[in-house]
């Protein structure tokens, strides 16, 4: 993507010192766009991190204000969530491993810096599933009804529990025992995983720096969540670049980990786009590596011209014709990886039929 043609937004997380030669409607159309894509605070961070907050006019400066102090009551709040997860999990005697956002937020990432999320994710043993949700329950958190279809979908063919919610707080928390669906069509070893599970300075498990790159890789290219599309290839290029630019042993160590667990595909995607998009320093040596993953020829140029739209802000301002078309293309194509097709035209015939019965 030319940084000529890429949305503002886009321009400003390549570049952040651009800020300073914008004009009020500029700042205005920047605030609409980061606000769509849940990266005010993000920006917010990033300005601050190269001094420019000074120089930010006083009305879009309200609102980054706004988003600023915002993040820091999440951020007390996520702490203290943290600890009732601690205390209710306590007597289990298990490791307690932390994924995504609040992995991020434990082992001090720039990625946590201005990050918002609405849910706190675990990791535990399949076969300690039971015990652990048990002993959520006790602490106050709860799942919601489901027909036993639904009850089927998570139990059998998911990743993770039904969600739960704190019944006082109403913080949602998800348990997972992998980082893939079991029927998506590539899923790691749980085990390898957790084998390379690591302590942080607090004492918290999360995954080994390898794996939360893999799986943050994993989430965004195979899930098909794309309304924080933008905030996670966000994340990942603010990982990245503790990697740094130079082709290196922990470059090379996230390679060959990407070939262990089998997530090889996700990781070309990752640099791939955060490349393309946010204009990334990926080390030649590892773009070369990965290409022997990519996809055939055909398929990755539909796949640029999908995920080059996709991962857009969600913004009027950000849109051509295609990207609608696009968006739904990648929603089919999570749900295409997620599901063989002997499960997913019945999933779908069953959702279908149930939100029409919702709608009557």
């Amino acid at each position: 993507m030319a940084e000529t043609t890429a949305p503002l937004l886009v321009r400003l997380l390549i570049d952040p010192v651009k800020a300073k030669n914008l004009t009020l409607g500029e700042w205005d159309l920047l605030v609409r766009q980061a606000r769509s894509a849940n990266v005010l605070p993000r920006l917010g961070f990033l300005l601050r991190k190269y001094n420019l907050w000074q120089d930010i006019p006083e009305q879009p400066l309200r609102h980054l204000e706004s988003a600023r102090i915002f993040v820091e009551q999440f951020e007390s709040t996520l702490k203290w969530e943290i600890r009732c997860i601690q205390k209710a999990l306590q007597a289990l005697n298990i490791p307690v491993v932390y994924l995504k956002g609040a992995a991020y937020f434990i082992t001090g990432h720039d990625a946590a810096k201005g990050r918002i999320f609405s849910d706190v994710d675990i990791l535990v043993s399949k076969d300690r599933i039971e015990a652990v949700e048990q002993a959520l329950r006790r602490a106050g958190w709860a799942q919601h009804e489901m027909d036993d279809y639904d009850l089927k979908y998570y139990r059998d063919w998911m990743h993770e529990s039904p969600p739960m919610e704190h019944v006082v707080r109403g913080t949602s928390l998800d348990v997972h025992h992998n980082i893939l669906p079991q029927t998506n069509r590539i899923c790691p070893d749980a085990g390898k995983l957790a084998a390379n599970a690591e302590q942080a300075v607090s004492g918290l498990w999360v995954l080994s720096f390898e794996d939360r790159i893999l799986h943050s890789a994993a989430h965004l290219f195979h899930e098909g969540e794309l309304d924080n599309g933008l905030r996670d290839l966000s994340d990942l290029q603010l990982i990245f670049q503790e990697l740094g630019t130079e082709f290196s042993p922990a470059w090379q160590k996230l390679l060959e980990r990407a070939e262990v667990l089998g997530l090889q595909r996700p990781l070309f995607y990752a640099m791939r786009y955060c490349h393309l998009i946010l204009g990334c320093a990926i080390p030649q040596q590892a773009l070369r590596y990965s290409k022997a993953w990519a996809p055939n020829a055909l398929a990755l140029w539909l796949l640029d011209r999908l995920f080059l739209r996709g991962l857009m802000p969600n913004h009027p301002s950000c849109d051509d014709f295609l990207t609608k078309p696009a968006r739904l293309l990648l929603f089919i194509r999570s749900h295409w990886l997620k599901m063989p097709v002997y499960l997913l035209i019945p999933h779908l015939l069953h959702k279908s039929r149930k939100n029409f019965s919702a709608e009557d």
